[in-house]
């Protein structure tokens, strides 16, 4: 079969890797790609945004699935568009994506069918945010209400950073109409965790769970960005918190969804804060995550396209899915400046040297023959070991090999003494 994967990034580099493993697949189409994924699929240049073309580009090269990366076309009805004509895609459609496009009816959803999250107010205007702002408890947690690429969330101590916050989202609008809504949360505290899902509509098909490092520096300081690293399994969740997590949160939202009249066909991306009284939901993604499927997928020994196919047609329940007993560490290397401002267009080099690791593009591009820069996050390192420190060895061994003007990764991923 024909395969179109949808995206430019480290986790769709993941996904066509493991697609080209499947022997049902002949050929992989990626748009737009990057230079890593170009050694592996051919890249198409069309736009993440660009439904039309996509559709037209489907049809014309007789593309046997689609199977989409990013939110961006999942919450602008990708999968809806491609429907009404026929063609097989892989995703949520544009109503079940909002459980991602929108905090707002993410909360209020989790709410209704009293599934554990934090307690939140939400506000659509700006004198009414600050009212409560300056009355309520800290810290709290601020969120854009839409899409802001990973960096509409805020954790604010006291009210000063309150109002700069709700400065730069409602009135300086620096995420444009996602800040028309903000969403107030309290602070929840205990371990993060990512449990992903493979979602047919009914049944659940749960995947072997990941922890990302969101935070640009060692020991989880700075600003929260996209991921600056990830481990698989979460070392945190053992199978009696799993169990739970699966039974009061994971089968509940399906169940929730379907009552709302909602199919929910693809990945479940749910975000936990394992806290005292129990897991409870922080967000939800419609998809993938980034960097956590780069440690997710490499694990994984059932061919994907077999449980893609299973989830469109409603039988996860059906597959036997198996995976590596092993561990996965993956690094990102950044540039410099990130999640801020930073330059690209630095040539990388050493990638020819990797022997132990896997090198996952994301901001990477072809030009003139060499390999340069061209995003915030660059590279993911992932490796794999019988224990978290041999893969940690594995990807920090490799990290050395590599280089570029300004690259800069963190030193304690995988660190599992320190989680």
């Amino acid at each position: 079969m024909k395969v179109l994967v949808v995206g430019g990034g480290g986790r769709e580099h993941a996904l066509v890797h493991k697609l080209s493993q499947s022997p049902k697949v002949e050929k992989i189409y990626c748009a737009p790609g990057n230079a890593g994924i170009s050694y592996l699929a051919e890249c198409v240049d069309i736009k993440v945004g660009d439904i039309e073309k996509f559709k037209e580009f489907v049809i014309k090269n007789n593309i046997d699935l689609t199977v989409v990366g990013p939110e961006m076309p999942l919450v602008q009805g990708i999968v809806d568009e491609f429907e009404r004509k026929g063609l097989k895609i892989f995703g949520p459609n544009k109503k079940a994506a909002s459980i991602e496009g929108s905090k707002y009816f993410a909360k209020q959803f989790l709410s209704k069918y009293n599934i554990p999250t934090g307690r939140f107010k939400a506000f659509d205007k700006y004198q009414e945010a600050l009212k409560f702002l300056k009355e309520t408890w800290y810290p709290v947690v601020i969120k854009a209400d839409g899409l802001a690429q990973g960096k509409g969330v805020f954790i604010v101590k006291d009210f000063i950073e309150a109002k700069e916050v709700l400065d730069l989202v409602m009135k300086k609008r620096i995420f444009g109409t996602s800040g028309d809504i903000i969403v107030v949360e309290e602070m929840l505290f205990g371990k993060e965790a990512s449990v992903f899902a493979f979602v047919d509509g009914k049944n659940i098909l749960p995947m072997v769970t990941a922890m990302d490092y969101k935070k640009i520096y060692e020991k989880d300081e700075g600003p929260n960005t996209g991921g600056m690293g990830s481990i698989a399994p979460n070392p945190c969740i053992d199978k009696e918190t799993l169990d739970e997590i699966i039974e009061n949160i994971l089968k509940p939202v399906v169940k929730a969804l379907q009552k709302e009249g909602i199919v929910y066909k693809g990945v479940l991306y749910t975000g936990l804060m394992l806290t005292k009284e129990g897991p409870k939901v922080v967000e939800f993604n419609a998809r993938f995550g980034d960097p956590e499927t780069q440690v997710v997928l490499p694990l994984l020994k059932t061919d994907l396209v077999e449980i893609i196919e299973a989830t469109l047609e409603g039988k996860v329940d059906k597959v036997q899915i198996e995976w590596e007993d092993k561990k996965a560490v993956c690094a990102v290397i950044a540039s410099s400046g990130y999640p801020g401002e930073y330059k690209t267009g630095f040539e990388i080099k050493g990638l020819e040297n990797i022997k132990e690791a896997f090198v996952y593009h994301a901001g990477t591009t072809l030009k003139e023959g060499k390999i340069v820069t061209s995003g915030g996050r660059v590279l993911g390192i992932t490796a794999t070991g019988n224990s978290y420190e041999e893969a940690r060895e594995k990807v920090y061994r490799e990290i050395q090999k590599i280089n570029f003007e300004g690259m800069y990764y963190r030193k304690d991923i995988g660190i599992v003494s320190q989680v």
